[in-house]
This record gives C-alpha cells, structure tokens and sequence, in this order.
C-alpha cells in the first residue's frame, strides 16, 4: 500500500481543467511559477494558447483543449498527455459553469447543463486519470464550492452540484488514502471571476483571483483536505450549516433579502 502524499514538480505533470479563465487560469501561472510544467484544459483552444503565451517560463503550460462532458475524448486526452508529456502527478478538476435559477421559470435545461459539466465533468477527469494514478500514486483536487455547504437562494442548480461534489470527494478519499491518491477538496467563497461577474447582489468577502490561487496552491503543497477561504465566510456558512432548519431558514432569509 502506498502512501497518499502532496506531489511535487518534479513527480511529473500538473494538469488543470476549466483552466481558460478566472481562478484555473491563474493557478496554472501560479504553479509555473512553483516549478511546474502545467497541462491546461477547456473547450477554448485559443484561450489555452494565449494562457501559454503568459506563461512565466517558456513552455511550462501545455495547451490541451477538450469538452469535460465528454467522456471518450477526456480518456483518450489523458492517454495523448502522458504518453507525449509525461505522467500526470497531481491534478486540479476545476471546469464548472454558474446559472442562478429562480422556481419561475422552472428551467431544466439549467440544471441539466449544471449536472453535465460541474458534476459529470469531474466524473470523467477522474475515470482518465485515476487508473494511471492507482498504479504510480497522484494528488487530485476537486474545485466545489462553500455554495455546497448549505441551500441558497438562486443557487439551486449550482449549490446542488458543489454539494455533490464535496460529498464525492470525501467518499473517494477512503479508497485513495488506501492507494496512495491524495484528495483533496477546494471550497472558495466569492473569487473575481467571470462567473461572479454576472452577480447583481453584493458579494461577502470578494477575493481578488490571484490570492485565491495562491492559497489553493498552499494547500495543495502541504496536503490539507479541505482548502477553504475566505475563512471567516466559510466558517459562518459551516456554523449554519448545523443549526436547527427554523433559525437557518430566518437568518438566510434576513440576509439575502429572500424574504
């Protein structure tokens, strides 16, 4: 039985998913700057190769552009990565898309496409890579949210998928402490990102993109399960998370405004 531990730079590859904008893309310059050679993913090529263009050191960041929602081209991506690049050591499954969704409408079509891409994305990075990673060891790290920590208004699509993942990760991480994988869970709260661009209510602890990414980079380097931050922001939605639903519910309501 090996031993789950954080991967260093020069155990192999980093590979990053939704790695075109916002906090995937500036985790990929940030960990170049670590000492790593990083593989950056999404459905945008020419993003990828203008990320690659940035790059800190001269062809540390490999574009390798594919949809997450597909299942056969993400295995057969992995394959092409590491028979020409080389072996994937650690991992950042991070491609999501946010659609606030109110009950009137009731659009499905955000849900599905929620579920598709935040939940079944992350499904398909981890059958690529898990079985090179069950044989050589590895460190994966999930991007969910603090979204998933309890129900929000407008966040039924989105915070539902956050929460499936966080509970995915904490039940994979039996197995993969078992098999030398280390799991690991990323929770950020508000980032300055595209996705909370389109965010017309005031958002609590906004955090600037290129502090998020060091902190996710930190954690990964010494191996915590759960990275999470703003942490005075997570801690309050931790501490609702276990109240009485009554109280939750009152304060949730007096705080957003959805009463």
């Amino acid at each position: 039985m090996s031993v789950a531990r954080p991967q260093k730079p020069s155990d192999g590859l980093f590979w990053i998913t939704g790695a075109s904008s916002g906090i995937g893309r500036e985790l990929a310059l940030e960990c170049v700057r670590r000492g790593w050679r990083v593989v950056v993913t999404a459905r945008r090529a020419d993003e990828l190769e203008a990320l690659a263009r940035t790059s800190p050191v001269p062809n540390a960041i490999i574009p390798a552009p594919c949809d997450v929602t597909d299942e056969v081209a993400m295995r057969a991506l992995v394959t092409e990565i590491e028979a020409r690049h080389g072996r994937i050591a650690r991992a950042f499954l991070n491609a999501g898309v946010f659609y606030p969704v109110e009950i009137e409408p009731f659009d499905t079509a955000k849900y599905h496409k929620s579920f598709a891409v935040n939940l079944g994305g992350v499904v398909n990075a981890l059958g690529a890579i898990v079985p090179g990673m069950l044989v050589h060891g590895g460190q994966i790290a999930v991007n969910a949210s603090v979204a998933g920590y309890t129900g929000m208004p407008t966040s039924a699509a989105y915070g539902a998928t956050k929460a499936g993942l966080i509970n995915m990760v904490e039940s994979l991480k039996f197995d993969g402490d078992r098999r030398g994988i280390l799991f690991q869970l990323v929770n950020p709260g508000f980032v300055e990102t595209p996705a909370t661009a389109q965010n017309a209510f005031e958002m609590p602890y906004l955090m600037p993109v290129d502090e998020a990414a060091r902190r996710i980079a930190d954690g990964l380097d010494d191996g915590r399960f759960e990275i999470f931050f703003p942490r005075r922001f997570a801690w309050q939605l931790k501490f609702l998370a276990i109240l009485p639903y009554r109280v939750y519910f009152w304060i949730m309501k007096r705080s957003t405004g959805a009463h």
